[in-house]
């Protein structure tokens, strides 16, 4: 071999890991990057790892993984992200905030995301269908379907002149979007929309009491990871506080909450799994089209809405995919 060719392939594999390194290494390293802590939402990591196995890889077999978790303290995802660029993973899974950490961390290890937001509009990916660069994932659109179940839950109580947001401004961007959505829906439905923040438990217990104190008709819970690592505190504080409530995960509704509206979030975890199987079999993210979460239902709490002396009509019955009573 010349030495200008032997030059090119050394500079080939240090542009690309995973086409050349992540080939020779005895196994692969997946880096998981998550915003939440380590124990919250087990349902979700193991869904991930179902997606690897479907894809070929288990761990400690073929491929070990590096764990980072942020507990939900969104400021420590860069010096996490940075940590894993050190440690030269093969791949990086991240959700939601976590993606945008890695990807200001590096232009070149890949990145497989799952995120509640249109990946595009944050400036994640160039395109859905052909994101370029060195990042891909799933989009479960979350932020999107917000302004419907503030919809929804408008219909549920069509007497309420002021309906709250709750939305964790940790997420700053996404905290933006989230905001200007549901508020632009309020005022074209006729209603007040008040914000709270909360990013902690304890921020948690202080807005639901305040909402008794100011009199709202209801709560719209902005899609956050923290908020879905606590859907079913969530779901129970908005029933010990009687609060007509939406938010998207079926733990919510099933644990009181009045109304769930959303994709499924495991099934996104796996398809991350699949997408990061992929890339270690050599594909490009930059040519793997961002999957879009299609599947969507609507889950009612009828005994909650008994009590707090709601009426479903017949219409919005209907429409709905399942019925808690």
């Amino acid at each position: 071999m010349t030495r200008r060719k032997f030059i090119t392939l050394l500079g080939a594999a240090a542009a690309w890991p995973v086409g050349v390194r992540g080939q020779q290494a005895v196994r692969p390293v997946i880096g998981f990057l998550g915003s939440r802590g380590p124990g919250d939402d087990p349902h979700l990591l193991e869904a991930w790892r179902r997606g690897l196995k479907a894809a070929g890889y288990f761990e400690g077999r073929n491929v070990d993984i590096e764990y980072r978790f942020a507990e939900n303290q969104y400021d420590r995802l860069p010096a996490l992200a940075a940590d894993l660029v050190r440690r030269r993973v093969d791949v990086i899974a991240a959700n939601g905030p976590a993606a945008q950490a890695a990807k200001a961390a590096t232009a070149t290890i890949p990145i497989v995301f799952t995120a509640g937001f249109d990946p595009v509009e944050i400036g994640l990916v160039a395109s859905l269908n052909r994101p370029g660069g060195n990042i891909t994932g799933v989009s479960i659109l979350d932020v999107e379907l917000g302004p419907k179940r503030l919809e929804l839950l408008h219909e549920l109580i069509p007497t309420a002149t002021a309906i709250a947001l709750l939305i964790n401004s940790t997420d700053r961007a996404r905290a933006a979007i989230i905001a200007k959505n549901l508020q632009a829906t309020a005022h074209t439905l006729g209603l007040q929309a008040p914000i709270l923040h909360a990013s902690t438990d304890r921020h948690l217990d202080s807005v639901f009491a305040s909402l008794v104190q100011q009199r709202v008709g209801g709560l719209v819970i902005g899609g956050d990871p923290f908020f879905n690592s606590r859907a079913r505190q969530l779901g129970a504080l908005s029933i010990r506080h009687a609060i007509p409530a939406a938010y998207q995960f079926r733990a919510f509704a099933e644990t009181g909450g009045l109304l769930s509206y959303g994709a499924d979030l495991p099934d996104s975890y796996f398809q991350v799994g699949v997408y990061v199987g992929r890339i270690l079999k050599g594909e490009r993210p930059a040519d793997m089209p961002i999957q879009l979460a299609t599947k969507v239902e609507m889950i009612i709490n009828l005994k909650t809405a008994k009590a707090l002396g709601l009426t479903v009509s017949r219409t919005l019955l209907a429409r709905t995919d399942e019925v808690i009573e």
